[in-house]
């Protein structure tokens, strides 16, 4: 079975880590631009005021992305450069430069896919509450309106949000990512609940303003967990428990489960897993509101790097399985754990019955130019060959996995931790802008020719 004939190859940006142009045509700031500009929020003082410069230098990358094959690229729009205020006003140069990126990208043969909001809130809604707001499921709606009227017509898969329990763990709750804030438990699952039911919206303006054909995602991430023995049916269970289940002892337990941010899109109601736990930090009324979230999802994303091995103790509950001393990690300190990335998929095909898309995975590298101008990354072809040849297993053994996409295009603005981290197929000069396709564009751009086949060289 393997990889189907129309699988989607690609890799994956955001608006926000390579655009640059934070100020140029209309745009105006985002809370990330206003983050940055906060002591010690980011490493090194960085910002995203320049990034890659792709605003300015798109058509040369997308001319490195047909170079290397990719069928498929997703990339996110920038709320504010598309409405300045948030609402009202749209900013003619913002859907002007989508547009050029668009028609571009399709010359090329490449398949645009969009998400819509991958974090660039625009400042002005942050201090109108922000995610905090009932108010912003209406005003996602509009956002969503103009880019439905917009772009449809040629891009034909659409994603929501990305990472849900980033903005919310990361932005409301630790405070470690715009907008910086750290509140209490029924604060920001309030935040959550409102950006749930601005997903429902979103989707249903899609449907309304766009074009027919037009597919639809969303694109979580979360904990991830995999049976320390893949043989043993009580570690598979005691995996999958651990995976959607949710800790009375934990009350922030629910931001990184799947099904947190899944059952009320596909279901209609939060998980019966957490339910009882956060039911008194809810909102009055959010079992009927909650629906608003549900319907018109066509396919799941997931963006996943590592996750948690997990066996049955003798009470056959879910055990943690803890790292070997020097277990592999990436750059970042992330573990390399490819069976993560097999049982993920599984679980959610199995959960939902939906078509998977697997979003970013990837890997950050200790990266740097050679003697010979080259930039050679071997532990991260190794890390993409193990992950690949899993989500291979996966769909062998029955799962609807239909693409999958590299994070990341380039190496870019890693939020919090600034330029340190290179994550991309293709290296980048900070100074210069110079891009440099390393051993690991070539590789991949190999298994996108073969459709996958040289894995197994």
């Amino acid at each position: 079975m393997s990889f189907s004939k129309n699988f989607l190859w690609g890799t994956a940006t955001a608006s926000y880590q390579i655009e640059g142009a934070w100020d140029e045509d209309g745009k105006s700031s985002s809370i990330w631009d206003i983050f940055c500009e906060k002591d010690g929020a980011i490493l090194n003082g960085d910002d995203g005021r320049v990034a890659c410069d792709h605003y300015h230098r798109y058509k040369a990358d997308v001319a490195l992305m047909k170079k290397l094959g990719f069928s498929s690229y997703r990339f996110s729009l920038s709320w504010p450069r598309i409405m300045p205020k948030g609402t009202g006003e749209v900013n003619p140069k913002g859907i002007e430069f989508y547009n050029k990126l668009i028609d571009e990208l399709i010359a090329n043969g490449i398949e645009p896919i969009i998400t819509l909001y991958h974090w660039d809130l625009p400042a002005e809604l942050h201090y109108k509450g922000g995610w905090l707001n009932p108010d912003i499921a209406d005003w996602f709606e509009a956002y969503v309106k103009v880019a439905a009227e917009n772009f449809t017509d040629r891009v034909k898969k659409i994603i929501t949000v990305n990472e849900p329990l980033c903005v919310i763990g990361h932005g409301y709750a630790d405070g470690d990512h715009a907008p910086g804030l750290k509140l209490t438990e029924r604060e920001y699952l309030s935040a959550a609940h409102n950006l749930l039911i601005a997903h429902g919206k979103a989707v249903r303006a899609l449907k309304k303003y766009g074009a027919e054909d037009l597919r639809i995602g969303i694109a979580p991430n979360f904990a991830s967990y995999y049976p320390k023995d893949e043989n043993n049916d009580t570690d598979i269970e005691a995996a999958r428990q651990k995976m959607f289940g949710m800790d009375p002892g934990d009350p922030r337990a629910w931001i990184a489960k799947a099904n947190w941010w899944l059952d009320p899109i596909i279901k209609g109601c939060y998980p019966e897993e957490g339910r009882g736990i956060c039911e008194p930090y809810l909102p009055e009324g959010f079992g009927d509101e909650i629906k608003q979230a549900m319907g018109g999802l066509d396919f799941i994303c997931f963006n996943l790097y590592h996750g948690t091995p997990v066996t049955a103790g003798s009470d056959g509950k879910p055990e943690l399985v803890g790292f070997k001393p020097g277990y592999p990690r990436s750059n970042i300190g992330w573990p390399v754990t490819p069976d993560a990335i097999k049982w993920a998929a599984k679980y959610l095909y199995e959960r939902y019955n939906m078509p998977i898309i697997i979003s970013e995975n990837g890997m950050s590298c200790h990266d740097s130019v050679s003697l010979d101008g080259k930039v050679h990354d071997p532990n991260r072809i190794d890390y993409y060959n193990r992950y690949l040849l899993k989500v291979e297993e996966a769909i062998d053994e029955g799962t609807d996995i239909i693409g999958y996409f590299a994070w990341s295009f380039m190496d870019n603005f890693e939020w919090a931790r600034g330029y340190r981290e290179r994550f991309g197929l293709i290296y980048v000069d900070y100074e210069t802008q110079e891009r440099i396709i390393k051993d690991s564009g070539y590789w991949y751009s190999e298994v996108i020719k073969t459709n996958g086949e040289s894995l197994h060289n």
